[in-house]
């Protein structure tokens, strides 16, 4: 298997497949990451980080991520730089190191993409209870094509990322490989709901 060098963004969060994900960049480090990105045409990965912090010095990221591609830059009541990205595929950590102004790379190899897979009868609940928080959220989520509610893959990553889980059970969702697996996580995960 090859490895592609990939510049690295260790965040307190799980970034999904086809998952929105906002930021703001003000450290010099990610100022240029994101000048990199745009003018390779290139993306970064966004791990979720298991030691230190978003801020100073490079935190311990996870061994697996989301690449993430900017779709939109704006500045910011602030004055500081937005962007809005979107997850793309995931990828495997091999090697990581850290530049000399702090910035994290890695050397990773991306993860095949999930076969296409429709919602089994028993996981239907799921797709419901999707239905419904997407009505609510509103925006992309309201939009989605019906076709995706019966994506087993595609109904996993959006309840992932919209119901209120611990990051390391968001980790586990985006690290199982089984679309199916991960709705029967997501299952049991639910039950500890019923009983708060």
């Amino acid at each position: 298997m090859t490895t592609t060098d990939l510049p690295l963004f260790p965040l307190a969060s799980v970034l999904f497949p086809g998952g929105p994900l906002t930021l703001r960049i003000f450290e010099s480090r990610y100022l240029d990451m994101v000048r990199e990105c745009s003018r390779n045409d290139s993306g970064f990965g966004v791990c979720l980080i298991l030691d230190g912090g978003e801020v100073g010095t490079p935190a311990k990221p996870a061994a697996v991520g989301t690449l993430a591609r900017i779709v939109d830059f704006y500045t910011l009541p602030d004055g500081l730089l937005g962007i809005t990205a979107a997850g793309g595929a995931r990828f495997h950590v091999e090697r990581t190191r850290v530049r000399h102004d702090g910035l994290l790379r890695g050397d990773v190899e991306y993860l095949p993409s999930e076969p296409l897979l429709p919602v089994p009868a028993e996981y239907g609940l799921l797709a419901t209870l999707l239905e419904r928080i997407a009505e609510k959220a509103g925006g992309d989520y309201d939009r989605a094509p019906r076709a995706n509610f019966d994506n087993a893959s595609w109904v996993g990553f959006r309840l992932a990322e919209l119901l209120p889980l611990e990051n390391i059970e968001r980790q586990q969702l985006l690290i199982t490989t089984d679309p199916i697996a991960r709705l029967r996580l997501l299952t049991e995960y639910l039950q500890r709901f019923q009983h708060d």
